[in-house]
Formats: structure tokens, sequence, C-alpha cells
């Protein structure tokens, strides 16, 4: 694949993962929360491995790697996506599209406290620009301090949980193909969050039955093209042209999150949520170090010139 083609390609995911949030919203105000995200997990699980089967890519993992993908799938999966569902339902999906603009710099943070990358001062300057971001978006309007939405609070709790759960699958994956990560940790943390969901949405199942033929369209386009291929994508991505540059284009899911919240949601973009993307933006850039990569990588070529 060529890298133009990467880059397209790369283009399309960060869309529709912009999208996503918009469709999780839809799903999670028409559905039980968490047992909906149950099933739209578990679907993309079977769409990556009936994927993985017919390209003959399926193997089987060892005891170590278990270890991993539980370790994924509690954090990537039940963790990640049971605040997701649960925050959408009490936050708008502009700050919450906005708020999972931070991933990759909470992965950042994760591989500094946990892998021992190196701390620069860029980074750090990154870290704070992001924190002062998702402040401008949680205290918009009249909030204060003492008044924080729970729904954004339970999004940033996504985004903790998922940058966690990268940790997990860079050491998996030392080992083990990476869609087949993702797909074994979707399958398992779909079984964690129908557990959860038994509990805390009874009569979750039943809620299935309401559902309109538009909500059942969204759920398949979230569950196959956004959960399912869109990771596999995403994953094949950062093997082809790197973590550094691949990061780069999870600026533009914030972007989508937010202009689709507004198409679609009808939701009012407000002045402090620009001012929060771009602190976002600017600290991602800095604080996964794709700056300094990128800067590294010209001078480099200039001394090769």
């Amino acid at each position: 694949m060529s890298k133009s083609l990467t880059y397209t390609l790369l283009f399309l995911i960060m869309m529709i993962w912009g999208f996503n949030v918009i469709a999780i919203k839809i799903l999670v105000e028409s559905f039980a929360p968490v047992t909906i995200t149950a099933l739209r997990i578990l679907l993309a699980g079977i769409v990556v491995m009936l994927i993985l089967g017919i390209r003959k890519e399926f193997r089987k993992v060892t005891k170590p790697q278990l270890i991993y993908i539980t370790i994924g799938a509690l954090t990537g999966i039940l963790g990640h996506h049971f605040f997701l569902s649960v925050g959408l339902t009490g936050t708008n999906a502009s700050n919450a599209g906005l708020i999972l603009g931070l991933v990759p710099l909470m992965t950042a943070l994760a591989a500094i406290l946990f892998l021992g990358d190196k701390l620069t001062i860029l980074r750090m300057i990154g870290i704070v620009s992001g924190l002062i971001g998702v402040s401008f978006i949680v205290l918009n309007g009249e909030r204060s301090v003492g008044s924080i939405s729970r729904g954004d609070l339970y999004i940033f709790l996504a985004v903790v949980t998922q940058a966690v759960s990268f940790i997990a699958i860079k050491r998996a994956t030392e080992t083990m193909d990476a869609r087949l990560m993702t797909g074994w940790m979707q399958i398992v943390g779909a079984f964690f969050l129908f557990v959860v969901s038994s509990r805390l949405e009874p009569d979750g199942l039943s809620t299935l039955t309401t559902g309109t033929p538009v909500d059942w369209i969204v759920f398949l386009a979230s569950a196959i093209l956004a959960t399912g291929i869109g990771h596999m994508v995403y994953n094949k991505a950062i093997h082809q042209i790197g973590a550094g540059e691949t990061a780069i284009f999870i600026n533009l899911t914030p972007f989508f999150s937010l202009t689709g919240s507004y198409l679609f949601l009808g939701e009012r973009i407000m002045v402090e949520q620009l001012f929060g993307f771009l602190f976002i933006v600017a600290g991602v850039l800095l604080g996964t170090g794709a700056l300094e990569q990128s800067l590294r990588k010209h001078k480099q070529k200039r001394m090769a010139s």
C-alpha cells in the first residue's frame, strides 16, 4: 500500500471516528447504553476475526499474550467504552469529541509513566496545553469548577482507560499481530460489558426491540466501519508509517466530531470549545513527540543532502 493511499485511508478513518461519536450519542439515547455498546463491540470483534480468517491470518494466542489481551479488554474495551457510553448520556457530542482528542496525549503520558519514555520540555508543554484545552471545554458556558458535568468526567476517564490499554497493546504486539490483538480484545471485552450490563441494565435487551431502522443502520455503521475495520486500518497504518505520523491524524477527529454534532444534532459550537480544540491540537503535536520527530527527520534530511 503506497504512502499516499495510507494517508487517504487515515483521513477517511479519522472522519468516520469523528462522526462515530455522534453515532454513539444516538445509540445510547435510543437503547440501554451499556447493552448496545456490548453488542456493538461484539459485532466489531466478529467482523475483525472473519476478515483475519478469510485472509488466513488468524493465529492461536499464548498464555502471556492472553494476559495482555485481558488487561487490554478490561481497560480499552470495558473501561473505555463503558465510560464513553455512559458519559454520552450526560454531555453533548461536541464536548465528548473534543475531550477524546486527548487520547494520543494521554497515551504519551502513560508511556512516560509505564514504559520509561523520555519527558522533554516540549512534551511537558504539550501535556499542560492539552489539559488547558480540556478545562476550556468542560468549564464552557456558566459552569464553575464545582459543577463540572459528570458526563464530561466520564469521557475523560474513557480517555485515561484507553491510554492505559495502549500500553498493554504495545507489549502484546511485540509478539502478536496488532489486528489479532484488536479482535480478541473486542470479543473478550464485549463479554465483560455484557456481564456489567446484566447487572446495571437488567431490562437492557428488551430495549433492542424499540429501535428504528435508522438506529440500526447507525449501529451497523458504527460497529463495522468505525470500531471493526477502522481500528484494523489504523493499526496497519502504524506499522507502515510509524506511530508519530499516524498520531498527527488523530487531530482531525475532534474537528469532525465538532462539525458533525453541529450538522447532525444541531448542537451549538461555543467559542470556549474552539479555544479548547486549538490547545488540544497543540498539546497532541507537542506531547506525543510528533513535532520533535518531524523536526528530527527534517534535520537529518538536510544533513544528508
